[in-house]
């Protein structure tokens, strides 16, 4: 019999290949709104601190950018996997569903729907799965904003991007570029966005929780 050399078997053997050059650290699902902004700056972190990429995907909603399809498509995404961006099912410790407030209606469904998935998803371990919304408010852009300002009061996302740009001036949503131009000021936007969750600010961001995690898993 002649080998097989189909699209799917080239798929799974890629998939073994990857696998086998996973790192000891824990196995991370983001998925996220944005098709382009958050993604970028999470595939710029994976590369800036060298992860492996059978550790940590990145991808965005096929389902949608409303909150609870962001939720969605997470929670199916682990459960069902993706052979051809070599995810396999089942294949995390921890999962994360990234979006904005901005206007969406299903944002206080997602965060419960979030919730009730915590601990309760299984993995290829049998291991309890953490799956955690990671939220803005207003959006992605007040992350990027607090390396450069303490922002505590509530603020619309159209002031945001006009206060960021006065920073970067050349930023815009999808381009890349956003984590090498921020990333020196680190410790001071997490600061100040732990300084939002403990003053009980109506201005929100969990981006920080995140991206302290992806940066300090090249140490382990």
């Amino acid at each position: 019999m002649g080998r097989d050399d189909s699209p799917k078997e080239r798929q799974r053997k890629q998939l073994e290949r990857k696998l086998g050059r996973r790192a000891s650290y824990d196995r991370i699902l983001i998925v996220s709104e944005g098709s382009r902004t958050e993604p970028n700056y999470f595939w710029e972190i994976r590369v800036a601190h060298r992860l492996h990429t059978a550790n940590v995907a990145v991808q965005p909603s096929d389902l949608g950018t409303e909150p609870i399809q962001v939720v969605q498509y997470a929670k199916a995404l682990f459960e069902n996997g993706d052979l051809r961006r070599q995810i396999q099912p089942r294949a995390f410790e921890q999962v994360y569903a990234v979006f904005d407030r901005d206007d969406h209606r299903t944002y206080f469904d997602a965060l419960q729907f979030a919730e009730s998935l915590d601990r309760t998803l299984r993995n290829d371990n049998k291991q309890p799965v953490r799956f955690r919304a990671i939220a803005s408010v207003p959006s992605f852009e007040l992350w990027l904003s607090l390396h450069y300002e303490d922002i505590q009061a509530p603020i619309h996302r159209r002031e945001v991007m006009q206060r960021l740009k006065r920073h970067i001036p050349d930023y815009e949503k999808g381009a890349g570029g956003a984590f090498a131009a921020t990333c020196d000021r680190l410790p001071t936007a997490t600061q100040r966005a732990q300084a939002l969750v403990h003053n009980g600010s109506k201005s929100y961001t969990a981006i920080g929780e995140l991206v302290t995690l992806l940066t300090g898993l090249s140490r382990r």
